[in-house]
């Protein structure tokens, strides 16, 4: 399949958070829309500047000497750690941010990508919790000066006190829970931009290396070297489009638009079709043995489950070596319908069964294999549309077994 390439600008623009890219010696190159809004610059005003242009004048002289030190031995750093970083708009207004640093080379060249996020709801949050807290030891305090002083006299008062110190109690809860929040979705911000630009950059250089060396094989007897990059472009676009499309699918969950369309179709027939499917995909020796027990005709929605089998399928032919079996079972059973995949692959570890379902989440052994760590999660948000369950069992390095089980006649769905 091939990648629209729309697609990545989209990405780009429609980022939430602010975008900066800058070169080996912090000029700007690259700034995306999200962060025009935010510094209140357009892109060619800050384009070739140095990116001390967006820091306050008091810490650009130290921050010159951080990007300095940063640049002779950078490192990837994600967003939080209890950083109180500060930008500067063009109007010279100081703003609280977060930021995350990720490097790549092209060449001898060293290019920095800054993930910005403004954070001055959270600033607010905080401070209004701070200021809650005081107001909460004044009143207490005021109650135990009372207590010892007036005794008997302040019964009412000291429940109207009482009354008072409970709503600003349940004031403080409502905050601190905006605010976990608000920690929590920005710590999947994180960890969707540590993902996306370590996933985008591996393809991306394969891309832009492989089509720069095609320019030099211009001979007959070179076909095989030109075939082979063409072959690798081929690959990093496939893994590029599959990434938007779990991000696409991602989007439509989280937006309540996947609606369920149900019918009546033959399960065996429909396996058999997405296995040959699946079979183009296989390493060298991989085999896919498929049997099915009971009836054939079933209801539910033929695309969800298509898009579960392919992903389940495709994650058995990933984490499974060349020469190993992909076992696949079907069965019914009255109102029923149990499907299992099973691999002889690496395998999950009992602490990452529990965390398995969760957005972007890669288990251990599992790093330095391509993935978004989203098809598990989406899997699972299928399913339960479906209103079934999936099950896995896991024993590393030996192999995985998903089996999901949903219902299957009119009136269940």
């Amino acid at each position: 399949m091939n990648t629209d390439p729309q697609h990545l600008i989209s990405l780009f623009e429609n980022a939430t958070e602010g975008i900066i890219l800058t070169d080996g010696l912090g000029n700007i190159m690259l700034v995306n829309p999200a962060a025009e809004r935010l510094f209140g610059y357009l892109s060619t005003q800050l384009v070739g500047q140095p990116i001390e242009i967006l820091i306050p004048d008091k810490y650009r002289h130290h921050h010159h000497e951080l990007r300095e030190g940063f640049y002779e031995h950078p490192s990837n750093r994600v967003m939080g750690h209890n950083r109180d970083l500060y930008g500067r708009r063009k109007d010279g207004i100081e703003i609280p941010l977060e930021v995350s640093l990720s490097h790549y080379r092209q060449g001898e060249q060293l290019f920095v990508i800054a993930f910005i996020v403004d954070i001055a709801r959270r600033k607010e949050i905080e401070d209004s919790m701070l200021r809650q807290q005081k107001e909460l030891q004044k009143i207490s305090s005021e109650i135990r000066k009372l207590n010892a002083e007036l005794e008997r006299k302040v019964e009412e008062r000291t429940v109207i006190l009482k009354e008072a110190l409970q709503r600003l109690e349940d004031s403080q809860m409502e905050l601190s829970e905006a605010l976990n929040k608000e920690k929590m979705l920005n710590e999947i911000k994180g960890r969707f931009v540590s993902m996306a630009s370590h996933e985008f950059r591996t393809p991306l250089s394969t891309v832009l290396s492989s089509a720069s060396l095609l320019s030099r094989y211009t001979t007959t007897d070179e076909q095989d070297k030109r075939n082979r990059h063409i072959e690798k472009i081929k690959n990093s676009v496939k893994h590029l489009n599959d990434i938007l499309e779990d991000f696409l699918s991602l989007g439509k969950l989280d937006e309540g638009k996947v609606s369920i369309h149900t019918g009546e179709f033959d399960l065996q027939e429909f396996v058999i079709d997405v296995v040959d499917e699946m079979k183009g995909f296989t390493k060298k020796e991989q085999s896919i043995d498929y049997a099915h027990q009971g009836e054939a005709l079933v209801f539910s929605d033929k695309k969800l489950l298509k898009n579960i089998l392919i992903n389940l399928i495709g994650n058995a032919i990933k984490f499974s070596n060349e020469g190993c079996s992909i076992i696949i079972r079907s069965s019914t059973n009255g109102d029923l319908a149990v499907i299992s995949i099973a691999d002889q692959g690496i395998g999950i570890s009992k602490d990452d069964l529990e965390h398995l379902f969760s957005s972007f989440f890669r288990a251990a052994n599992a790093i330095n294999i391509q993935g978004t760590g989203l098809g598990l999660h989406i899997v699972k948000r299928y399913v339960d549309l479906l209103n079934g369950q999936v099950k896995v069992e896991s024993e590393l390095n030996k192999g995985t077994t998903i089996t999901i089980t949903i219902p299957i006649i009119k009136e269940e769905i």
